[in-house]
This record gives structure tokens, C-alpha cells and sequence, in this order.
């Protein structure tokens, strides 16, 4: 009888110690992944933002199939940005990555038509992707 309340009363002490354990690792895990999802977001508009600027390279060096490339991996980037500044709620921001969004497919178009006016938006997209990046910076 004796043994079996010692083991009973170390088995609760194990559930409780395995419990706060729990508790105590879970506390800090919204920290770590809104840092996380804030981390690759910026890497996402600065990855679009390098894609914009070397499209307008390409452009500037005539090489509009190198700028239509560029400026396609930059689409990608900007719409995982843009899903993930919808899930945050950040609707101030999406407006801006939004407006980069258009711009970069008016470029693209525009380069798929050998358009040296195609460099001049996607200035405008990378212009866009600053302020966005400089609005990250501060929250």
C-alpha cells in the first residue's frame, strides 16, 4: 500500500513537472515565430527589390529576356509577400506591395515588347519596395 501511493505520488510529480515544463517552452513560441514570419517577409521584399533592380540592368544592357526572367522571380517574391502581409493583417503595407505587384507586371509586359519604358517601372516597383521595407523597419 505504502509503495503504491510512492509511485502514484512520483508519477504526479512527473505530470506536473512535464506540464509546466510544456507551458513554460509554449510562453515564449508566438514570440519566436512573429519574429520569424517578420524575418522572411523582409527577406521576401528585399529579394523582390534586388529582382527589380537587376531587371532594370538587363534593361539599361538591352537583354530584355535576362530583365523578363528578373523581373519574374520578383513577381514570385512579392506574392508570397503578399499572402503573408494579408495573414499578418498588415493591410497598410499590402496596398504598397500591391502597387510594386503592378508595376512589375507592367514591366514585364512592357519588356516582353523589347519597351525601354519597361526600365522606368520597374524603378517605380523598386521606389515602392523601399518605402515598404522602410515601413518594416520601423514596427
Amino acid at each position: 500500500m505504502m509503495k503504491a501511493k510512492l509511485v502514484l505520488g512520483i508519477a504526479v510529480g512527473l505530470m506536473v513537472a512535464l506540464l509546466g515544463g510544456w507551458l513554460w517552452g509554449a510562453g515564449g513560441r508566438s514570440d519566436v515565430a512573429r519574429a520569424l514570419q517578420t524575418s522572411e517577409l523582409r527577406n521576401e521584399l528585399l529579394g523582390a527589390r534586388a529582382a527589380a533592380l537587376d531587371a532594370r540592368v538587363a534593361i539599361y544592357s538591352l537583354n530584355f529576356g535576362e530583365a523578363s526572367g528578373h523581373l519574374q522571380d520578383a513577381l514570385g517574391l512579392l506574392g508570397r509577400a503578399d499572402e503573408r502581409l494579408k495573414s499578418l493583417g498588415r493591410n497598410d503595407e499590402v496596398a504598397r506591395v500591391q502597387m510594386a505587384l503592378a508595376s512589375i507586371e507592367d514591366a514585364q509586359r512592357m519588356a516582353g515588347k523589347l519597351d525601354q519604358a519597361a526600365n522606368a517601372r520597374a524603378g517605380e516597383a523598386a521606389k515602392t519596395l523601399a518605402e515598404a521595407l522602410d515601413a518594416q523597419r520601423t514596427r
